[in-house]
């Protein structure tokens, strides 16, 4: 609103670069909408789990990458435990941060394969990867390590430097009921 005003008061030329100015401050406060909502459980839990990971993956292609895909594979079986769906939520977020912050990927993908038994998810980069043996693990990849044994997930990332990082998890259906 204020640089609506201040755009009344100054001659053409100046005009112009307000209006883009005003389009910058647009587009950042959608940006942080989008961002507040993947940050709600509540808006999680009501648009669902594959939503929210396409939303997400849509945000993040719109600032970084030339790909950011779900491809979702079998009769889709929802959580039981809904407190399990916004964990397997925030590992894969974590991994999407950590993918944006270091990887130089230009794709980010994410396969959900629903099976019988279990949920396979499978989230890859195509950035520099890098050396499993000497990597310092920071708060991110131990939460997403603990998140996943909280759950009784199986939990596996690999990476190889110049090929990438790859996340495997799988989400028993028969699980704890009770976290």
């Amino acid at each position: 609103m204020q640089l609506n005003i201040l755009k009344t008061k100054v001659d053409e030329e100046t005009k112009e670069n307000f209006s883009e100015a005003s389009d910058y401050v647009k587009q950042s406060l959608k940006e942080v909408r989008m961002l507040s909502r993947s940050l709600n459980n509540e808006v999680i839990l009501n648009i669902g789990f594959e939503k929210s990971i396409s939303n997400e993956l849509s945000r993040l292609k719109k600032m970084k990458f030339a790909t950011a895909e779900l491809q979702v594979k079998g009769d889709v079986v929802p959580f039981n435990n809904k407190k399990h769906e916004i964990i397997v939520f925030r590992i894969l977020q974590e991994f999407f941060s950590n993918t944006v912050k270091y990887s130089e990927a230009k794709n980010l993908n994410v396969i959900l394969h629903y099976l019988k038994d279990q949920l396979l998810i499978e989230a890859t980069d195509d950035g520099i990867g890098f050396d499993m043996a000497t990597v310092q693990e920071g708060s991110g990849l131990l939460n997403m390590k603990s998140r996943a044994e909280l759950i009784n997930m199986s939990y596996a990332l690999t990476s190889t430097k110049g090929e990438g990082v790859k996340l495997q998890l799988g989400y028993p259906f028969v699980n704890l009921s009770n976290y």
